[in-house]
């Protein structure tokens, strides 16, 4: 029963809920990053060589036919699906780390209105010997002076 009412600690915080909603809007931006690099990178590698980096292949051992068409038995080392993994990644990485650049310089420009608003004065000065005294304050604890200011 204790690690019921745990778990219903945990999945009702916020973090949680957060991290769900990133999960889904990043498995739908997955889906837009493999198009971009499918439906526009690649045809531009191909201005270079063949269109579709997924052609890259090495067959390392040939198969044998069966007799539905597809191949039995071959060894291909697919590099050009590689390839096109580590373009996603790169994609994706330099995205995140656009919008956490622009995440943190609008969290800064707030923090910094925030410092620049002046601070209300805790202290105040004794006309009669200077120190520094609490701003409440009605006696002087040094020179035990009345402050009627």
């Amino acid at each position: 029963m204790k690690i019921v009412k745990e778990f219903k600690e945990f999945i009702s915080r916020g973090n949680v809920i957060d991290m769900a909603v990133g999960i889904i809007i990043g498995g739908a931006f997955t889906a837009i990053v493999n198009s971009l690099v499918s439906d526009v990178v690649s045809p531009v590698l191909g201005l270079f060589g063949t269109t579709n980096l997924e052609e890259f292949k090495w067959v390392i051992k040939e198969g044998v036919a069966a007799a539905d068409g597809t191949i039995e038995g071959g060894v291909v080392l697919a590099y050009g699906s590689f390839i096109t993994a580590v373009i996603n990644f790169l994609i994706m990485a330099l995205i995140v780390f656009i919008l956490v650049k622009i995440i943190t310089s609008v969290t800064n420009v707030f923090k910094k209105k925030e410092e620049e608003a002046p601070a209300e004065p805790t202290t105040k000065i004794c006309p009669f010997c200077k120190s520094e005294v609490n701003i409440e304050a009605t006696k002087c604890p040094h020179c035990t002076s009345d402050l009627t200011e």
